[in-house]
Order: structure tokens, then sequence, then C-alpha cells
């Protein structure tokens, strides 16, 4: 069931009845936070309005989560009941919504057709939480999730969920993470961990579903085995207590957003001697898309807007050195595009080859409430 606010169709639907004429109007929809339809209004609408004169770009944010998503689906399959053409150009959606929107055919099949679809590596821009979505999205970008450390009190990190095992054991409450309820970052690490700990991970994150493995001896090992870690390891109260506790030194290793982590840093929050490790097997991160409706007549000039959105120019001042966030194309193309400084904050630590190994997505949505589930009756 998909739930969305009044609110949000009501100011989709205004902003897009009073939006200002031009001779073309360009109009993106953009879910998330304040800041994603901050980026577009003044950075990247500025710029395509600069490169291709008369066109006028309408900024329409829907707000965060799902939800802003869904306010952008429901807007189109009402205009695809109608028979009528959609009034958005191009739109930017989170990754579960976008499996929606691909089967019930509201989006274009367009990527192929994009100069910068060949820049693309990520495979969430073949799969979204178990949903076909090649051709039909070009990331945005990814935003990651890692482990952070203190190398004052830890010289010698571990480097994978079974050497955190035995670290934790010998260094009680040093490691922290925010359980399922108080933040995306600890529900990032206990997806990891089952992904380590039953060896399904490419299993969870592919599918087709499998009740199975659920209630396999693996799975039941896996949840025994972290209920045990539990014992002796802390836990913050939200994704910002994790980076409190590791800046107080409360505790020495913990998991985090990366582009919360480097924002933290460059405003002074955040000890600057504490770094990260994207441990082995992996992490999931989600990203956001880019999508462009079935029907709307503004086709054309929604690709170029994606085609400029995704260049690599863009991707690395407005992505990566603006929001800290990982690149949508694969970030070896950003080189040439990116300062040295910028570059080596954001990939010296967990490296392109280390994403490209250790980067995971989240399970399909079936596997993710089955991880959520069972970490509430078994672990808890």
């Amino acid at each position: 069931m998909r739930i969305v606010t009044i609110a949000a169709i009501s100011a989709l639907t205004a902003s897009l009845v009073t939006a200002a004429q031009a001779e073309t109007t360009l109009t993106v929809a953009t879910a998330g936070s304040q800041n994603m339809a901050d980026y577009v209004t003044d950075y990247l609408g500025p710029k395509f309005e600069a490169a291709n004169p008369g066109v006028k770009v309408r900024v329409i944010g829907t707000g965060p989560g799902d939800a802003g998503s869904n306010a952008i689906m429901e807007r189109l399959e009402a205009q695809m009941k109608a028979g009528a053409e959609a009034d958005i150009d191009v739109a930017v959606v989170h990754q579960k919504p976008v499996g929606h929107m691909v089967e019930m055919g509201l989006l274009a099949k367009y990527a192929d057709r994009a100069e910068t679809g060949k820049l693309v590596s990520s495979a969430a821009a073949k799969n979204a939480l178990g949903v076909n979505v090649d051709g039909y999205v070009i990331p945005m970008f990814h935003s990651k999730t890692a482990w952070a450390y203190n190398p004052d009190l830890v010289a010698n990190p571990p480097r994978s969920y079974e050497e955190l095992q035995t670290w934790v054991k010998e260094n009680p409450k040093a490691f922290g993470y925010n359980g399922i309820r108080n933040g995306m970052s600890g529900i990032s690490f206990v997806t990891g961990w089952m992904y380590s700990e039953t060896g399904q991970g490419e299993k969870m994150m592919q599918g087709p579903f499998d009740k199975s493995l659920v209630e396999s001896a693996e799975w039941q090992k896996a949840l025994a085995k972290l209920k045990e870690f539990n014992q002796h390891v802390a836990f913050p109260p939200a994704n910002a207590g994790t980076l409190y506790m590791l800046n107080r030194g409360e505790i020495a290793i913990g998991p985090v957003w990366v582009d919360m982590f480097y924002t933290w840093q460059a405003d002074g929050r955040l000890n600057p001697r504490i770094k990260l490790e994207l441990p082995k097997p992996g992490m999931p991160g989600q990203p956001m898309y880019y999508v462009i409706p079935a029907k709307t007549k503004n086709s054309d000039l929604a690709l170029k807007f994606i085609e400029l959105a995704t260049s690599p120019s863009i991707q690395a001042e407005g992505i990566v050195e603006r929001f800290n966030w990982y690149p949508g194309i694969d970030p070896q193309h950003l080189k040439g595009h990116i300062s040295e400084a910028s570059w080596n904050k954001l990939f010296a630590e967990i490296t392109p080859e280390d994403l490209a190994a250790n980067g995971k997505t989240f399970p399909l949505v079936d596997y993710f409430n089955a991880i959520l589930t069972s970490y509430e009756k078994e672990v808890e």
C-alpha cells in the first residue's frame, strides 16, 4: 500500500499549475530533503538554462523519504489513467518506488540513448531491490555506509565482519551501532552482517525471494551470533549519535553514512583524524535516480538535462565536491574533473576498487523485511 500525504500531492499540484511560463519550461520534480530541490534550483538548473537559451527549469520538491517519490508516482499514474501527457519532464526518485514505477509502465526507457549511460557501472542501475530497472534509470548519486574508526584508539582496525567479532570481545563497548530503530546506518550494519554470516548476500540482493533461506539453519545461526555480538557493543541513539560517540572517544569504531561523515569533518564537528573502512564482504547503501516519465512532450530536452546532470564535470563539482556523495557514474570518469584534494578526501580511504568490490545494495524488499522482523524477534 502506497501512503502519500495530502500536503505532498497538493504542493506538487500547486507548483505545477502555477509554473512560470517561458518559451519552453522543463519541469523537474525531486523527492528528498530540501537540499535536493536547492541543488537543482541553485546549481543544476541555471547551468542547463545557460546551455539551452529559451528554456526555463522549474523545480518542485515533493518531500523526503518514499512519500516524496510516491507523490510523483501517484501523479504520473493518475495522468496515465486519464490518457493525459505527464506534466513532469524529469523526476528524481528513491530506490523502492522506482521499481513500482517501472512495473506500472510510468517511465520511459532512456538510459541506452543517453551519452552518459555508458559511464554507469553500478549494479543499482540495473536492479532496484529486485526489480529490473535496466535502461529506465541513471543514478544521480550513491549514498554509502562504512565503518568509521579512531586510529588513536585502534591502530589496526578489523577489516571484515568476521574480524570484528573477535575484536569486540577483546575490546568490549568500543564498537557501537544504533540497532534497527534509530537510523539507517544501523540497519545497514545488520544487513551487511546477514550478507556476511549467511554467505547469501548476492541471492538477497538479486533474488528471487526464497522463503526457505529465511527459515534455514544458517539464517538462525547468523541471528544467534548477532545476539551474542550485541552483548559486547554500545548502542548510540541515532546516526548522529554514532558520530558524537566517535568524536568524544566513547567508541572506537561504528557504522556511518559516508556523506554525513565528511560533512561533519568539513564543519569541524568531527575529529579530522577519524578514518573510514569499507569492510568485507561489504555494506549496503542506496542511490537516488533520474527518470523520465513515459508520456512527456519534452522527452528529448529531459534527456539532455540528465546527460548534463550525469556528466563527469557536474558529477565531480555538484555531487562530490558540494555534497560529499559518491557519484552516480563510475568514479574513474571523474579524473581530470575533480580536484586532487576532493578526490583524496572521498577516495583515499575507500577507493573506487573498494566500492566496486564491497559497495552493496540493500536486499529485495521481502528479504529486507525478513531481516528486520528476525532482528526484532531473535536479537533484541
